[in-house]
């Protein structure tokens, strides 16, 4: 079992930035395949950014505003986000893949979620 727990979501105004955490349990967090998604009411989870295996993955809506990183001696990952828009309003979900051949963007693919932590971009 892989415990997530996000933070460090909030208000911002458009043009800011925030930097979400994601700490998580578990013995073998550096070869844990980490995702961050988002969704927003109504509609379906949507891939943000990932990283395995030092290799980093970004939605086109949000690279090269976005970085994800991670610190696997303190088992967290982290997405640094920068030149927020009102569109990137959502709640952000971490997510970790245990047993993984290879990169997937698909939700339905990871096996533990954190509870979510709320982003909103004022306009």
């Amino acid at each position: 079992q892989v415990q997530l727990v996000e933070s460090g979501g909030g208000l911002v105004q458009a043009g800011g930035s925030l930097r979400l955490s994601c700490a998580a349990s578990g013995r073998s967090f550096s070869s844990y395949g980490m995702g961050w998604f988002r969704q927003t009411p109504g509609k379906e989870r949507e891939f943000v950014a990932g990283t395995m295996t030092g290799n980093k993955h970004y939605a086109d809506s949000v690279r090269g505003r976005f970085t994800i990183t991670r610190d696997n001696a303190k088992n967290t990952v982290y997405l640094q986000m920068n030149s927020l828009k009102p569109e990137d309003t959502a709640v952000y979900y971490c997510a970790a893949r245990t047993s993984a051949a290879k990169f997937t963007e698909l939700p339905s693919s990871y096996d533990f979620w954190g509870q979510g932590t709320q982003v909103t971009v004022s306009s």
